[in-house]
């Protein structure tokens, strides 16, 4: 990675970090707009890197949660077949 990459990695890191702390789900729209009034390129590698981490953190939590359903339904069903 480039350097304006790496930047731009480790801020979302911990802007989104903050982000869930503070429990403000546009936090860093606000700082890349700040960041964007002196460097458009580190703006942008800055915000594609927060989208990056967002959709990866949904998919996640969406995974997990599906899962979970999924290994409850799968027990509850090996119960029912169960000998009782």
């Amino acid at each position: 990675m480039g350097l304006i990459d790496d930047l731009a990695e480790n801020l979302a890191h911990d802007v989104i970090e903050a982000q869930l702390e503070l429990d403000e789900d546009r936090f860093y729209i606000d700082i890349g707009d700040y960041i964007g009034t002196s460097s458009p390129s580190l703006q942008e590698a800055f915000m594609t890197a927060c989208r990056l981490r967002l959709a990866e953190l949904r998919g996640r939590t969406y995974f997990e949660k599906r899962l979970g359903e999924r290994r409850k339904a799968k027990a509850a069903a090996a119960a029912d077949g169960a000998p009782k």
